[in-house]
């Protein structure tokens, strides 16, 4: 059996796109991980996938002097990775981005092993940028961000597949919710303390017309007593989750958009912008606020009174939904799972 081994991390953003190819792939191909002890290890660990450690150093911006050391510790993170993929004997290195993806690809490279990788956004990450050249194919999640790249393919996003077709009722039921509309809203893996702030303080208002159903980060709760307000710090099957939602408020990371908007659910995007960002939340909500299929609300404009107004604006909007019906966003995984079956060939 050929064998493949992932890599990617420092956010769920990274890790779970290679879960959900793992998933499908793993029939046919032996699948393993290499990452940092981040939340790669545990998210492989729950899904019973073979996870090989090698720390890698991560570039912080706009901090010169904590970057110093960085090239040393990369030499010293590559030949870890080297010796993991001299023992694993892989036929292919797939990256989904990250700085923890750095080292594999580098090794592999040196060993004349073929690395793909995979940019989610229509701004390219610096770990994608750095080893493009080595890989055999970037692909991508917008046709943009393949144009960037001599050996860019558009091929879409990886979704798992059971997000798709999941019972509404079975939801509501799960969460505790009764049949009103229900208003799905989500911060990323570790939550967003504004979003989190600005719907609780018009919890008690939307409530009285709507379900809300709100993922707010590991460490986020907070003890209320509203009816139809539902609060959770992660949620374990998001397919549920999306199965409730009339409309949903979420941040712009790519993978929650794609998931968003394939699964045909109106949404608020509130990209998040600090300087710790190189600003990919805003521009993939401007891409698909271009083509109609969600609505922009800027984190500078984020008040209880805008994000009232947005959402009661977004449960009303006909256009939106008609062009989300009509929308081609799918799964990529399809795609991916071609340009990676013809590599090993």
């Amino acid at each position: 059996m050929k064998k493949i081994l992932f890599s990617g991390g420092g956010s769920a953003g990274h890790v779970i796109p290679n879960v959900a190819l793992i998933e499908e792939l793993r029939e046919k191909y032996q699948c393993a991980y290499i990452g940092t002890d981040g939340i790669e290890r545990e998210i492989c660990r729950q899904n019973g996938i073979e996870f090989y450690l090698c720390p890698a150093p991560k570039l912080r911006r706009g901090k010169i002097f904590c970057n110093l050391p960085l090239p040393f510790k990369l030499i010293s993170s590559v030949k870890l990775a080297g010796k993991i993929i001299e023992e694993y004997s892989p036929d292919l290195v797939f990256c989904k981005g990250g700085f923890a993806c750095v080292p594999a690809a580098l090794a592999a490279k040196k060993r004349n092993i073929p690395v793909i990788t995979h940019e989610s956004d229509v701004s390219c990450g610096l770990a994608n940028k750095f080893i493009a050249k080595k890989c055999v194919k970037t692909l991508t999640s917008f046709p943009s961000a393949a144009r960037q790249f001599k050996n860019g393919i558009c091929t879409g996003s990886p979704i798992r597949k059971n997000l798709e077709n999941r019972d509404r009722f079975e939801g509501m039921k799960h969460f505790g919710l009764d049949m009103r509309p229900t208003i799905l809203v989500l911060g990323g893996g570790s939550g967003s303390k504004i979003i989190n702030e600005n719907i609780r303080k018009i919890a008690p208002k939307l409530c009285k017309d709507y379900n809300i159903l709100h993922l707010c980060g590991k460490g986020n709760y907070v003890d209320c007593n509203i009816y139809g307000y539902r609060q959770a710090e992660f949620c374990a099957d998001m397919g549920l989750a999306y199965a409730c939602a009339d409309c949903a408020v979420s941040r712009c990371g790519s993978n929650a958009a794609f998931e968003l908007i394939s699964l045909k659910i109106p949404t608020l995007f509130i990209p998040l912008e600090n300087r710790s960002s190189r600003g990919d939340q805003v521009k993939n909500a401007e891409y698909f606020d271009k083509f109609g299929l969600c609505k922009t609300l800027r984190e500078g404009d984020l008040s209880p009174q805008s994000l009232d107004d947005g959402i009661r604006n977004l449960m009303k909007d006909g256009k939106i939904k008609a062009a989300l019906d009509i929308s081609n966003v799918r799964r990529g995984n399809e795609n991916i799972i071609k340009e990676i079956t013809n590599t090993i060939r």
